[in-house]
């Protein structure tokens, strides 16, 4: 999967310019995760280092990256040569980073909507288990799994599309089509569906609790901008979802 990064990484990285992503996705990812002076962050898929960076700025004491893109990854080190911050950045698929140490936070925007299959999706939320302190807490972004897809076409507004070939079925390619705010180009990607109830049961069997999914929040300043008609869409079918869970005190073994 990092090879379609790797040829996009750019174009990704300016689409974090776009609205939703400045006035409805980071605004609602922060909000839930709240107060991060003094934590110890891990951010997986951690893309050019945007959040990885927004958060050190905000005072967490720690924050690693990691990014199965190498391409991404450069972004983040150059980024981070330019003004450092002293992020440390690696370059592994989610699933396969072992322990890298119990961190009070682990966040990751656009992971999990990766997973293919069940088994894929276990082995992510056992890297999350293994690299979260007991009582740490995860914090996540995530396609809507169950948004219909007649309403994939209202996204347009926003500065993308999705498109799937068929119904929702497990495994299945949802596509999302960007259009760049440079250059105007289109670039695109693909997420899968399992469907909200796999993850819940998942998260379930790997021991986490407080299970919950939050519909996106939209800033004061972006609804000033753009008006509350602009953003009504996307609060009606939205397209993002964000996740958060918590992992249990005491330090109990994975669910087999």
């Amino acid at each position: 999967m990092s090879a379609p990064y790797n040829s996009i990484a750019q174009e990704y990285k300016r689409s974090k310019q776009l609205p939703f992503r400045l006035h409805s996705e980071m605004y609602t990812f922060l909000n839930l995760l709240g107060d991060v002076r003094g934590k110890t962050v891990l951010d997986l898929a951690c893309g050019d280092g945007t959040y990885s960076r927004l958060l050190k700025r905000q005072g967490a004491d720690r924050v690693v990256g990691v990014d199965m893109s190498e391409k991404m990854i450069e972004l983040a080190v150059a980024e981070e040569t330019r003004a450092p911050l002293g992020i440390e950045y690696l370059v592994s698929p989610a699933e396969d980073i072992g322990k890298i140490a119990q961190f009070d936070l682990v966040v990751a925007a656009f992971l999990l909507n990766y997973a293919q299959t069940r088994e894929q999706l276990q082995q992510m939320c056992e890297s999350i288990a293994l690299n979260l302190k007991p009582g740490g807490r995860f914090v996540g972004i995530n396609n809507n799994q169950e948004q219909p897809p007649e309403t994939y076409p209202k996204c347009a507004t926003y500065g993308f599309i999705k498109t799937i070939a068929g119904p929702l079925q497990p495994g299945r390619a949802i596509t999302y089509i960007f259009v760049d705010p440079e250059t105007q180009q289109e670039f695109r990607f693909d997420n899968y569906y399992l469907g909200q109830a796999t993850y819940n049961a998942v998260l379930t069997e790997t021991d986490f609790t407080d299970v919950c999914w939050h519909t996106p929040l939209i800033s004061a300043a972006g609804v000033e901008e753009f008006g509350q008609v602009f953003w009504q869409d996307f609060l009606s079918y939205p397209p993002i979802l964000f996740l958060t869970f918590s992992k249990p005190d005491g330090d109990r073994p994975l669910a087999s």
